[in-house]
């Protein structure tokens, strides 16, 4: 029989899938350290590993992949761009597609379309729960939200990329809060505190989203360039 008509089970599933319009987006499953050591800086994905010694930017580990000395010279302008693009979108953990879609959001927003984009990327729903220290990173916050374990002003909500508006609360709802890793991320709250831009109150496990940020204000992302990612996408 010929080859082309040889359909496996798993090419069976995806097609049934997409069929149903079930296809799941695809997500980076590798080691994010990383990732941090591509960019050359702390994108935060890992929670407190990222602030110890362990680190492996505080241990100045060189990029990953062979010979990386030969690679560190002068970059291109689409190169630096790249980077910067890439640092963005990593920090936020964001795929390709849905780092896109952001942008063109941003693009038909009045403003700086910089400024428009890390707004933007603040109010997605698990960037907020992460902000608001019920979790340790925000891969662990998309993880409660999918979960199903956050409500915004009192209903349930399921999906990540949900924009926050300001005045909106965020909850921590059912047996979540007896779960050792939200109480864990909460202690952070009484070591640094949250951003000027939300409220939260750790004994209830709720916060509140008060307004939209100013660029200047987010100042873990303040090394990242955005006006470069706009440079890119405009080409």
């Amino acid at each position: 029989m010929s080859h082309r008509f040889l359909i496996t089970a798993a090419g069976l599933a995806r097609l049934a899938a997409s069929r149903r319009g079930g296809t799941k987006m695809a997500r980076y499953i590798g080691p994010v350290c990383r990732l941090c050591r591509t960019e050359n800086r702390k994108l935060f994905l890992k929670g407190d590993r990222c602030k110890s010694d362990k680190c492996p930017i505080n241990k100045k580990r060189l990029p990953p992949g062979k010979a990386p000395k030969t690679r560190m010279g002068k970059k291109s302008e689409y190169a630096v761009q790249l980077r910067e693009k890439q640092a963005l979108k990593r920090n936020y953990g964001l795929m390709e597609r849905q780092f896109h879609n952001v942008f063109d959001e941003a693009l038909r927003l009045p403003g700086k379309t910089g400024d428009n984009l890390i707004i933007l990327l603040e109010r997605r729903l698990d960037n907020v729960v992460y902000r608001l220290h019920f979790a340790s990173s925000r891969a662990q916050a998309r993880q409660l939200v999918n979960h199903g374990h956050i409500a915004v002003n009192g209903k349930r909500v399921n999906i990540a990329s949900s924009l926050v508006r300001p005045g909106d609360v965020i909850s921590v709802i059912g047996q979540a809060k007896k779960m050792d890793s939200i109480r864990h991320a909460l202690e952070e709250v009484q070591k640094s505190g949250v951003m000027p831009w939300l409220e939260v109150n750790a004994d209830e496990m709720t916060g509140r989203y008060v307004i939209n940020p100013q660029r200047q204000d987010v100042t873990d992302t303040l090394d990242i360039k955005e006006q470069l990612v706009v440079e890119l996408y405009s080409k």
